[in-house]
């Protein structure tokens, strides 16, 4: 098993083959709330997009992994690292299991403790956060599980459509380096 593999899961970058599968994600506006986004990605874009995901996340500044299942090599989702910073030696960290029907199988679990495994280990990062709204229990529960500590509440920073509602800041810092 490789750096970037885990029981049930393997983290890959994107092929060109995943146009298709990362359009429908990216326009997926249930989701985009979470993800900050207000505008649809076109092809043109995403198609760029994969074009540059080879690069070097020291170049880029960010890295894109596909979540695929080892039984079938059927994507459920995508974990990202960005506002990579080598020197402070820190990223954000989010992740997408697109499907409901997916979620709650441990999948993004899975995926969390793989990238952060490849982190810490190899790039070799000293912390990575992620930014949560408050009203996101399930991924509230998984970074917590997964060593992330909350460490700040930015009030009222998020409008969900009904009201604002807050977003905490989530940290982990590498144990090897506490």
């Amino acid at each position: 098993m490789n750096i970037l593999e885990n029981r049930t899961i393997a983290l890959r970058s994107p092929e060109p083959e995943d146009l298709d599968l990362m359009y429908l994600w990216e326009n997926n506006s249930s989701i985009w709330r979470i993800s900050g986004t207000l505008v649809p990605f076109s092809k043109y874009i995403l198609k760029q997009y994969l074009e540059n995901a080879g690069k070097d996340i020291f170049e880029t500044k960010q890295l894109r992994l596909i979540i695929q299942l080892n039984a079938n090599s059927r994507p459920v989702g995508a974990i990202d690292l960005f506002d990579f910073d080598p020197i402070h030696r820190r990223a954000g960290i989010g992740i997408l299991i697109a499907e409901q029907s997916d979620r709650r199988k441990g999948y993004a679990r899975e995926a969390l403790e793989t990238l952060m495994n490849y982190c810490f280990s190899v790039l070799p990062l000293h912390q990575l956060y992620c930014n949560i709204a408050s009203g996101n229990s399930d991924s509230i529960k998984l970074f917590t599980t997964a060593g992330f500590t909350a460490v700040g509440e930015k009030k009222e920073w998020l409008f969900n459509g009904k009201g604002f509602e807050s977003e905490w800041l989530f940290q982990c810092i590498c144990p090897a380096t506490k």
